[in-house]
């Protein structure tokens, strides 16, 4: 929560900077030291490549912020996740892999570990596309500057740039012999190295090498029973390389070669419980807290730890089931550019080799429920080709561009899900805690449940209650039906009896299910290809107006299959049995019970088997994508533009076997029905498409500048992936114009944008002195859920039950409101050469809900986070030894906030949000994904 302190000095330093708002265009990073003294005064030129051409950013029509290496520096950069300091539009964050990180632009972007879905935001980095933003969490090494691309990009940058892009221009090879480096040690026993030589080796070729170790202590403390340190977790251990060459034989020909590899063997990602109360209604609205959330007390019996402040950072896990990320990222690519007079043609080709394997404590606390095997592993093999050829026609009145890309990726996962020791017995209880009947357990009963001192006697005493609860309500069905009274009571006891029998057996079984039962082999496949044609064109009307018309055709195509492999028995047992009782709504509690026995028996789906279980499917789409932008500087300072632009994200699988045979109605008998191929095809989600329509100001002087923009974005089928406690819930939301049928769809041709964001965006920069300069921005978005909501764009399909509280709110990770400042003053001391460095960077946020489900307790109040750096440096720039915060005031929040894996009685009671629907309770434990808390330290920099 935002404190007083913060949110002082934070508003204090918006108004002090200039305009009550902050932000982030920023100068094109320094070659040289000359250059860099251009850069603290603000007077350098500021080129960036949003349109695949070099100009100046005040001339590009459109939302693009330009954040320069000095500036990323200054705020302590060493991956995007700081651009959030800079950039309001952005928001970066990290979860249970930083294989998937999530980014939002404008409120909009793709949530979850789930390698199925590429993110709404692409990152590129020096012309290739990176197909999971987590690529961006590694080390980049010396950059030029990274440009944010506000809105789709669907012409110039293709599929999955939906809601922007992330364009990160590494430092390219200089033709002057220089060396530099930089050591930093900071809390957490934090060390990073860093360094670069480049320099000539001939008069037409030119070499970089770059590098970077990293390692610190892990920001959470892992404890025992006792409360004593056993180790810590979300450590850092990694380097990075990257090797460059810039070939320039002659004027004409330009050849640049990169090859880089990045390596991590750290400890991630543990996650602290932030809600551990049970919460039951109160006539006239609001809820009381019980005296024990009955999942924690089954927890606490297994040796569940729930501290009382979750930013004491200490965490308790499985003994042996340590969290662990290793990671191999590498990639070679080479751009060739080639001017033939009238045109210049350009190439881009690469291929990247991404291998993760992330696994550990799956339930994340002490007691054994569920791991990740070490052989659950992702890789991802991708090669990618662009052919761009531009140039000018009629007199310069055209600027032409055409083009063509090609991708081919290769995804390979192993998602090896295995139960623990003590899953048997806490699934048994989970379910006695959970029915009604069971309503007055005390905790000690729940913890000895849990321990596995008291399962047989309830689950004997739940048959016993079932049986007394069952007999009379068949009997009264049967009457229903005509059979006479005495023979309808010996019918009914009779089968009362048998399936309380079955009953208490799938509860005895369930809460004997062997450790280590699981996975053995959980195989996905997913081969994607994808090419495209495009043209981007600039029609230069008159001196001051032009016409900027961009079109592109994307063809996709992929093609899954799976090969799953698991050696649990007990759901092959069960499911015969039980199956029947499951499938008969008659039944009431009985029926949820024999559900319950199934879904947890069978670890989220209730298949006859997961063994030698084969799926096969493939799609293929094709979409065109485009802008329209008609601008005009009425005098040389200003540029005044109105756009309009479609975009395109790719279709896919939701790679999560427990989804397999639901279409959105999670119909009991689509989720106890046997397996078979077709059901892979439940699996898919449609492309996402977006319009968008925007208008804005430039206006730039020497010493300051200003940039406005007005946005609209309407997004149908949008790819929303949420995780509901046992899966990972992928659906394509949609909007419906009339109201919903009793079924909860609509018609096709009611069928409306699921999500829009709309809103306005200022940025300003002023350099008012020589080396003072400040900057700042704001962004209102307002990115709202439709008020009726259906997950097909036909209409057919209803929207997931875990999504209820999506209609008419604000989208998950969307702060509504966002305001970022810096400031750096660079003053001379003396005559001698050396200068100072103030810096300071704040970033003010709203209120939003962390989880892509909204459960209310998943809400991040608003924050401020504070970074600062003081420093001396030497003459030209050649040393520098500099004393840095991040997170200076040690804010508290959230990145992202889940519901514990399993732990709730019932999905349908699961938060108070169902509250308004006739829930009885809400007891679902979250956990959530912290952010980093307050760093600091040194660093000593050197070159010549």
């Amino acid at each position: 929560m935002m404190t007083d302190k913060s949110l002082w000095l934070t508003t204090v330093a918006a108004v002090a900077l200039g305009a009550g708002a902050p932000a982030m265009a920023q100068d094109a990073a320094p070659q040289s030291a000359p250059q860099q003294a251009a850069d603290d005064n603000g007077d350098a030129q500021i080129i960036v490549t949003a349109t695949r051409r070099a100009s100046p950013l005040s001339d590009v029509p459109i939302a693009v912020s330009a954040v320069s290496a000095q500036a990323m520096q200054n705020s302590g950069a060493s991956d995007i996740r700081t651009l959030n300091q800079l950039a309001p539009s952005l928001l970066v964050s990290s979860t249970g892999s930083e294989a998937n990180a999530s980014a939002r632009i404008r409120g909009i972007g793709t949530v979850g570990d789930n390698p199925g879905l590429e993110s709404s935001v692409a990152v590129f980095i020096d012309g290739v596309y990176r197909s999971r933003t987590g690529a961006g969490l590694n080390e980049l090494g010396e950059i030029e500057r990274v440009e944010v691309l506000r809105g789709p990009q669907g012409t110039l940058f293709g599929r999955n740039a939906s809601a922007g892009l992330i364009n990160i221009i590494s430092k390219a090879p200089e033709k002057t012999f220089s060396a530099r480096g930089e050591v930093t040690y900071g809390n957490y026993d934090y060390w990073r190295v860093a360094g670069r030589v480049t320099g000539p080796i001939s008069d037409s070729i030119a070499l970089a090498l770059d590098g970077v170790w990293s390692k610190r202590d892990g920001f959470y403390k892992l404890l025992d029973n006792a409360g004593n340190k056993v180790g810590d977790t979300n450590d850092r251990d990694r380097y990075f390389l990257r090797g460059q060459a810039l070939i320039e034989p002659n004027d004409a020909l330009s050849i640049r070669l990169i090859g880089d590899y990045t390596n991590r063997d750290e400890s991630c990602c543990g996650a602290a419980y932030i809600e551990t109360r049970e919460r039951r209604p109160v006539a006239g609205g609001g809820y009381s807290t019980a005296p024990f959330n009955r999942i924690s007390a089954i927890l606490a019996g297994q040796g569940g730890v729930f501290p009382d402040d979750p930013y004491d950072r200490e965490l308790t896990i499985t003994p042996g089931r340590d969290y662990v990320s290793k990671l191999k990222d590498w990639g070679l690519s080479g751009e060739v550019n080639y001017d033939f007079g009238g045109a210049k043609l350009t190439s881009i080709t690469a291929y990247r080799d991404y291998h993760s394997r992330d696994y550990g404590d799956y339930d994340y606390n002490r007691a054994d429920l569920l791991y990740r095997d070490p052989n659950t592993q992702r890789r991802f093999k991708t090669f990618t080709q662009e052919l761009r050829l531009q140039g000018s026609a009629f007199g310069d009145a055209l600027d032409w561009l055409v083009g063509g890309y090609y991708a081919d990726e290769k995804l390979t996962l192993q998602d090896n899900i295995r139960f623990g020791a003590d899953y048997g017995r806490f699934a048994a209880c989970r379910l006695m805690a959970g029915a009604s009947v069971n309503s007055n357990l005390t905790a000690q009963q729940l913890a000895a449940c849990g321990s596995g001192l008291a399962t047989q006697a309830l689950i004997t005493g739940t048959q016993a209650q079932l049986n007394a609860g069952l007999a009379p309500a068949i009997r009264a069905s049967l009457i229903a039906q005509g059979v006479p009274a005495p023979q309808a009571t010996a019918i009914a006891n009779g089968q009362a009896a048998a399936i309380s029998t079955g009953l208490g057996n799938g509860l005895r079984a369930l809460a004997a299910i062997p450790a280590g039962t699981g996975d053995t082999g959980s195989l996905y496949y997913q081969r994607s290809k994808n090419w495209a044609l495009f043209t981007h064109n600039i029609v230069h009307i008159t001196r001051q107006l032009d016409l900027t018309l961009g079109l592109r055709y994307t063809h996709e195509s992929k093609r899954f299959s799976a090969d799953l492999n698991n050696n649990n028995a007990t759901c092959a047992a069960l499911q015969p049995a039980l199956a029947p009782i499951a499938t008969n709504p008659a039944l009431g509690s009985a029926a949820t019970l024999a559900g319950g026995i199934l879904t947890l028996g069978c670890l989220g789906n209730g298949s006859t088997s997961l063994n030698a279980l084969d799926l096969n499917d493939r799609i293929s789409d094709g979409e065109f994508s485009g802008t329209a932008v008609l601008s005009w500087k009425p005098i040389e300072d200003l540029l005044l533009y109105g756009s309009y632009s479609k975009g395109y994200k790719a279709g896919g699988y939701n790679l999560d076997r427990f989804q397999l045979g639901s279409t959105g109605l999670n119909a009991i008998p689509a989720v106890f029905s046997p397996r078979t191929n077709a059901d892979a095809a439940s699996l898919r989600f449609a492309a996402e498409k977006v319009d968008a329509f925007e208008i804005g100001l430039k206006y730039a002087q020497p010493k300051w500048s200003a940039n406005i923009a007005a946005f609209r974005q309407e997004f149908k089928n949008f790819q929303l992936n949420t995780f509901n406690g046992t899966s990972f819930v992928v659906q394509n939301i949609n909007g419906c114009d009339s109201a919903l049928s009793a079924t909860r769809t609509c018609a096709k041709d009611d069928v409306s944008p699921g999500l829009i964001s709309q809103g306005v965006e200022l940025e300003l920069t002023a350099s008012p002195a020589r080396n003072f300069r400040v900057s700042g921005g704001l962004t209102y978005a307002r990115a709202k859920f439709a008020n009726r909501l259906v997950g097909s764009s036909d209409g057919r399909v209803p929207l997931d039950p875990a999504l209820f509280l999506l209609p008419g709110s604000i989208n998950s990770n969307a702060p509504q409101v966002v305001t970022t400042a810096s400031a750096s003053w660079t003053p001379s001391l003396g005559s001698s050469g050396l200068s100072a460095l103030f810096y300071v960077d704040g970033r003010m946020t709203s209120d939003f809900n962390t989880g892509s489900d909204l459960f209310p307790e998943k809400r991040q109040d608003g924050f401020a986070v504070v970074n600062a750096r003081v420093g001396i440096r030497g003459p030209d720039q050649r040393w520098a030894v500099e004393f840095w915060g991040q997170n200076v005031f040690n804010e508290k929040y959230t990145q992202v906030a889940f519901s514990s894996p399993l732990q709730s009685s019932s999905p349908a009671t699961s938060t108070t949000g169902q509250f308004a629907l006739g829930a009885p309770m809400a007891n679902q434990l979250i956990s959530a994904y912290f952010a980093e808390p307050r760093t600091y330290g040194i660093t000593l920099r050197a070159g010549f």
